[in-house]
């Protein structure tokens, strides 16, 4: 078994190690500079008709925020959490054509504020618009989760007729499940690289842990229930030979694994202890220090392990970013696996700064 681990982990890394990249510097995309804290890190347009005007050019649908500047604790909140969020500043200005509207201010702010009815002195409210100032979606107002503004922009997206990338859809997915709260599955096999490998790849799943209970190697996966149930999850296990025990509390749950897999293979639940190594195959590529989301990362492990490419759930600044961290082996990077996305971004901005 070892020599086979050894084996595949030799052919992935060889397989990662040049990629194929130009020689081209790679000049790292900055976000908004000298932003209030209100606005995050997107690079704003402040006058609509000029935005109107890009949007035409570019054909892109206009992502209007109306936003108080300074504000009260909810904006600062606002720019913190969800306009400084990398994936969806990303999307903010790579898919729509950005606009920020002070709504405490006069001249211009406040002609825009009078056309679209917005009250002064208000919460952040984002219009999602077309060219002719039609909003493509319903106003987001009271919403301040990054998860309302991601829905309201694939659902923009769509109806404009334009694809949704994968890396955004990912982040719905991830936010939608811890928002409405995730399950977890403790699944026991002959190898977790093997099992975060394969269940990591189902959709549904948010996020596998390697790690040891009652002394066996086991994989805990957290799951969208509304995307997989536990039968299927469990089946799923049985078929890729990642569920030889399955460790359950739960008395209904415990009924469903027995007659999946036999009452011989179904345990109470012990102490769960992680593994020094979770992302196993990412962790020995480069792609350890690339930040990524929870589901990215799960599902990027995943693809390497199968000897393929991650790109196709990654943003294309984080390719760029990794084809810049290639070039630039030099620094220090920083291991991303197991860090928050902004954490570990932030701390890259600050050795390409």
């Amino acid at each position: 078994m070892l020599n086979f681990k050894w084996t595949i982990l030799l052919l992935i890394i060889n397989s990662f190690s040049t990629g194929g990249e130009p020689e081209a510097t790679i000049v790292p995309i900055a976000p908004g500079i000298g932003n209030p804290v209100e606005l995050g890190k997107v690079n704003w347009e402040r006058k609509l008709d000029k935005g109107i005007k890009l949007a035409q050019a570019d054909q892109k649908p206009i992502f209007l925020l109306f936003q108080e500047v300074p504000g009260c604790a909810t904006c600062r909140s606002y720019g913190h959490n969800v306009l400084s969020h990398p994936l969806i500043v990303e999307a903010i200005e790579d898919l729509f054509t950005p606009v920020a509207i002070y709504n405490n201010k006069g001249g211009e702010d406040a002609k825009v504020l009078a056309y679209f009815r917005e009250p002064s002195w208000n919460n952040p409210v984002v219009r999602i618009i077309d060219t002719d100032k039609k909003d493509i979606v319903d106003r987001i107002s009271g919403n301040y989760t990054p998860l309302g503004v991601v829905q309201s922009m694939i659902i923009a997206l769509k109806r404009f007729g334009k694809p949704v990338p994968t890396y955004l859809q990912l982040l719905e997915q991830e936010l939608f499940a811890k928002q409405q709260g995730t399950e977890t599955a403790t699944l026991s096999m002959y190898c977790f690289w093997t099992g975060e490998k394969n269940l990591g790849a189902l959709e549904g799943v948010v996020e596998t842990q390697p790690g040891f209970m009652n002394g066996r190697e086991v994989v805990q996966v957290a799951y969208d229930p509304s995307l997989i149930s536990y039968e299927h999850l469990v089946g799923e296990a049985q078929k890729a030979q990642c569920a030889s025990q399955v460790y359950v509390d739960d008395k209904e749950e415990q009924e469903k694994a027995v007659a999946l897999l036999g009452k011989s293979k179904v345990q109470s639940l012990g102490r769960f202890r992680l593994d020094s190594e979770p992302k196993y195959y990412m962790s020995k590529t480069l792609y350890k220090y690339l930040p990524m989301s929870a589901i990215q990362a799960t599902k990027a492990n995943s693809l390497i392990g199968q000897g393929k490419a991650p790109d196709e759930v990654l943003s294309p600044r984080q390719i760029t970013l990794m084809k810049y961290i290639r070039q630039n082996l030099h620094q220090k990077w920083p291991e991303a696996i197991g860090q928050d996305l902004l954490t570990a971004w932030n701390k890259v901005d600050q050795i390409r700064s």
